[in-house]
């Protein structure tokens, strides 16, 4: 496993520019599959899930352009049903958690098909009912063959149309059941739909592709089905995610940066979230710019109680940017309750914070209070091992700050998320070196 070896106490200085979304990128990719036309998709970010997607997609047949450093384009004129009956591509999905959306462009495009449980970070239960039942919904079967350990997934008919009520606002189920939808006979509505922007996103392509979606932004989704869908063009929004990675290292290393095109319309609560930690932001056009701070003081209640930060469907705060908000506010001044609703793994790596100096109390596996040292006390330099991508970036983050050479192993978990990451903020001023095993 290759680690960061990262020298603390450093002031960046500068201007970055967010890469594509990784979770957009998953959905949009995996939707190039329900025709056969070619479709181009530019800012694909240069990410280890999004890298390991599109070479899954070129094993199954898809023909595959590299266009330049982040436009590909897509043209599934041709499966291979081989392939996907295969324990060579159930041994890929495994690896790759965003592999869970080809299941319904594979089910319209060949009418069967098996696969194996998903990969991605260990952070908690993410059970996928809300794909199996929204797919059955609209007619398709599933059985669990025991011999090969996997889910077979049938359709005898075209698909067909229904109203359904999601038990979750699962953001990669909605898209499932979306991509299963738009071909299906007469009408689907999904109610408690996900709508983040990468759900928009996604249906603004499909759209264009020849599809019948209204409602979009809202969590009531309309589809009116279609025979087919043609070719399209289609660019992915900025990161958010990284984008408040970016606010937070700011933050903790007390530097001035300018993060480029963030797409402030589709950031939502994320700026806001920031400012209640004590952060200044400026929008200038498109762009957010961080000026140095030494201190920032986090907000209480309007009762004087303590700041709770908890994640929540959007418009609500998502959960990837709570591991980054948590690591901020060790060095604010004040105190704040991190609630991690969704998953009850996540909170787990803050015994490495506090193993660098971090005044935080674990109360559960849920929630966490975090008492700024207000930059009077610096973390201490530390070894770790990333445990998922938003864990990682968090300690990144807290080693950035500290005093001492700290060193992250496993990156891996880094790179599957953030592209380049060390080289980026080195031309900023940080001092990161990454070590091959």
């Amino acid at each position: 496993m290759a680690s960061f070896i990262v020298e603390g106490n450093h002031t960046l200085h500068g201007e970055i520019t967010p890469q594509g979304a990784k979770n957009e990128a998953l959905e949009v990719i995996c939707a190039t599959i329900l025709t056969t036309e070619e479709v181009t998709i530019n800012n694909v970010p240069d990410i280890l899930d999004v890298n390991n997607l599109i070479k899954l997609l070129s094993h199954m047949g898809v023909s595959v352009k590299k266009l330049n450093d982040n436009s590909y384009s897509f043209k599934a004129e041709h499966i291979d049903a081989a392939f996907i009956q295969s324990p060579e591509f159930m041994d890929e999905c495994t690896k790759l958690r965003g592999s869970v959306m080809i299941i319904a462009p594979l089910l319209t495009r060949m009418g069967n098909m098996l696969y194996a449980t998903p990969g991605g970070d260990k952070i908690g239960r993410r059970r996928l009912d809300t794909h199996f039942r929204g797919l059955s919904k609209l007619g398709a079967t599933f059985t669990f063959d025991s011999e090969k350990m996997a889910y077979r997934f049938e359709r005898h008919a075209r698909l067909k149309g229904s109203y359904m009520l999601l038990d979750e606002a699962s953001l990669t189920g909605t898209a499932n059941i979306i991509m299963a939808a738009i071909t299906a006979s007469g009408t689907t509505t999904i109610y408690n739909a996900a709508c983040e922007p990468y759900i928009q996103q996604l249906c603004r392509m499909l759209n264009q592709m020849g599809a019948r979606i209204s409602g979009i932004a809202s969590n009531l989704l309309t589809i009116e089905g279609v025979d087919s869908l043609h070719g399209a063009q289609h660019t992915i929004l900025p990161d958010m995610i990284e984008v408040g990675s970016f606010i937070g290292i700011a933050a903790m290393t007390s530097s001035q940066l300018t993060i480029k095109n963030v797409s402030w319309h589709n950031l939502g609560i994320i700026p806001h979230s920031f400012k209640r930690l004590g952060i200044k932001l400026e929008k200038r056009g498109d762009d957010m710019f961080i000026p140095a701070q030494q201190h920032y003081e986090i907000e209480r209640f309007m009762d004087g109680s303590i700041l709770t930060l908890a994640d929540a469907i959007w418009p609500g705060l998502t959960p990837d940017l709570l591991s980054v908000l948590l690591v901020v506010a060790t060095q604010a001044k004040g105190s704040v309750l991190i609630h991690q609703k969704m998953f009850e793994s996540r909170l787990f790596f803050v015994d490495k914070l506090i193993d660098m100096g971090a005044q935080i109390i674990l109360c559960d596996p849920h929630r966490a209070v975090v008492i700024g040292h207000d930059h009077n006390i610096h973390l201490r330099a530390k070894k770790m091992v990333s445990p998922d991508i938003r864990a990682g970036i968090a300690m990144l983050i807290a080693a950035m700050s500290a005093d001492g050479v700290s060193q992250i192993g496993h990156i891996e978990q880094i790179d599957r998320g953030y592209s380049k990451i060390e080289q980026r903020l080195n031309a900023l001023g940080a001092h990161i070196k990454r070590v091959e095993p």
